[in-house]
């Protein structure tokens, strides 16, 4: 897999309480590509952070409707990917300044 692709099925960690809850389980969260599988997000973040892992769950949230100057519009929906990494193994997605 090349760097062009890795960089376009992970568009981003997602930094949230719970994410921050399950990065001590040793699972971490990232912003997929709509189209993205399993094993296209397994084979990225293997590649890109140069860990082992262990499984990968995928999930689509809907975006949420809300007003506009009264008119009402929709947020745009995201998909999620859960990847648990193996033992001993950890990935820095806050980064260093």
């Amino acid at each position: 897999m090349n760097d062009d692709r890795i960089l376009s099925i992970l568009k981003a960690p997602h930094v949230s309480e719970k994410s921050t809850r399950l990065a001590e389980h040793n699972q971490y969260v990232f912003e997929v590509a709509p189209g993205a599988t399993k094993a296209d997000v397994k084979s990225a973040v293997e590649k890109l952070f140069d860990v082992n892992v262990q499984s990968v769950n995928m999930a689509n949230v809907k975006g949420k409707l809300k007003l506009f100057r009264f008119r009402p519009g929709r947020r745009a929906g995201v998909r999620k990917a859960y990847v648990r990494l193996a033992e001993g193994q950890s990935i820095d997605v806050a980064g260093k300044a």
